[in-house]
């Protein structure tokens, strides 16, 4: 069973900045990515940003791009995404995301088989 273990999120102040990590428990069951999506109250759950295990390739939702950062630790089986410049709007729950083997629609909730628990990011003055 993979376990995907999340940590960071909290509070901040608009402009400011937050970590999040996500650690695979299970490392030979993992696919051949990660995604981040967030859930705002009363809306859908969207995507955020993705990447590959192999190469690094990132994928970003327009929202985000040029504030986040997603990086990756291939031995620790870990991934993480750096979030600058946070707005009020960034609100959610975020959630990792493990892909089930090889999926090419990153950006698409479906390529996801395994999912963390989730941890709350608020930004408000």
């Amino acid at each position: 069973q993979v376990q995907l273990e999340q940590s960071g999120g909290g509070f901040v102040q608009p402009g400011g900045s937050l970590r999040l990590s996500c650690v695979v428990s299970e490392r030979t069951f993992r696919g051949n990515a990660m995604g981040w999506f967030r859930q705002a109250p009363g809306k859908e759950r969207e995507f955020v940003s993705a990447i590959k295990w192999n190469g690094g390739a990132t994928y970003y939702a327009d929202s985000v791009k040029g504030r986040f950062t997603a990086s990756k630790d291939n031995a620790r089986s870990a991934v993480y995404l750096q979030m600058n410049s946070l707005k009020p709007e960034d609100t959610a729950i975020y959630y990792c995301a493990s892909t089930t083997g090889i999926q090419s629609s990153l950006r698409l909730s479906s390529a996801y088989g395994y999912w963390g628990q989730g941890t709350q990011v608020t930004v408000s003055s």
